[in-house]
């Protein structure tokens, strides 16, 4: 196989709604160096302390990123301050956090259950602007790398380590709202860092589930909505609501698709697939 996962995945169009990856909540470490494929414990940071921090992310469904800046990436291993960042993706309060460490072991003394669950510790200071991480861990799929570091560059954005779908790269997560995208250009990811949440190749909310990811972006497609105003009502195999803050709701239809023969990462032989895709797009009318 001479072409990459991401362009096998783009020839086919493959649907990229309700692929995202799942987390209510987000810290991101600064780490500079190389990142390996499991970079919590393949980078020049402490093995067993990113163990330790992907244990207590699992148990309350955070999800841990390295970070780095764009540009050479040689880490001395001198001790040097470094930065975090803390999102919560709780629809309609989301918030982002960050702060500096002198040291990585310092987030062992954050609340991982309180982040989990959006509530802010203060462990760090508030930040008004939305952040656009863009993958670049090449050791995991070399698309993010070749795809997603000349977007990082060219917009100074945080690259970051895997997350998930590097068939879609160039792959971001946009916090504080948990709701990622692929096969990104530097117009998109303009777009969406000042732009609101965009529906276009938006692949869901990390804090719904598949298909509520779907749902919902089938709905902010339909109404062009780009506001934090819309959340999950009730859920049924081929079936969610979802319901506006201004008291609007629709049901969704959705049925599974098949997906072509693709590889689902580069170096491994292609396999077929099931998509969620939206087939109709209902307001329900509310009686008075």
């Amino acid at each position: 196989m001479t072409q990459r996962c991401s362009v096998f995945s783009s020839a086919l169009d493959e649907p990229l709604a309700g692929t995202a990856a799942s987390a209510t909540a987000w810290l991101c470490l600064e780490q500079p160096g190389p990142w390996g494929r499991d970079a919590l414990v393949e980078s020049h940071l402490d093995p067993v302390l990113g163990a330790e921090l992907s244990r207590r992310a699992s148990a309350s469904a955070v999800r841990v990123l390295l970070i780095r800046r764009p540009g050479r990436h040689a880490d001395t291993r001198v001790p040097t301050r470094r930065r975090v960042f803390l999102a919560a993706t709780t629809p309609g309060a989301s918030w982002l956090e960050q702060a500096m460490l002198t040291a990585p072991d310092e987030l062992l003394e954050l609340d991982f259950a309180a982040l989990g669950a959006g509530r802010s510790t203060a462990f760090g200071t508030p930040v008004a602007d939305p952040l656009l991480m863009v993958c670049t861990n090449s050791k995991r799929d070399v698309c993010c790398a070749l795809y997603g570091r000349p977007i990082a560059t060219e917009l100074n954005l945080w690259e970051c380590t895997h997350t998930g779908g590097h068939r879609f790269a160039p792959t971001g997560v946009l916090l504080p709202t948990g709701y990622l995208y692929g096969r990104l250009d530097t117009d998109l990811a303009r777009r969406v860092t000042t732009g609101g949440i965009v529906a276009e190749r938006c692949r869901g909310r990390s804090c719904w589930s598949p298909q509520a990811q779907v749902a919902e972006n089938a709905v902010r497609a339909e109404i062009g909505e780009t506001a934090d105003v819309l959340t999950i009502g009730a859920e049924s195999p081929g079936t969610v609501v979802v319901h506006h803050a201004d008291g609007r709701e629709w049901r969704v239809a959705l049925r599974e698709q098949p997906v072509p023969a693709r590889p689902a990462s580069c170096g491994k032989s292609p396999d077929t697939a099931i998509a969620l895709v939206a087939t109709t797009v209902d307001e329900l009318i509310r009686l008075r």
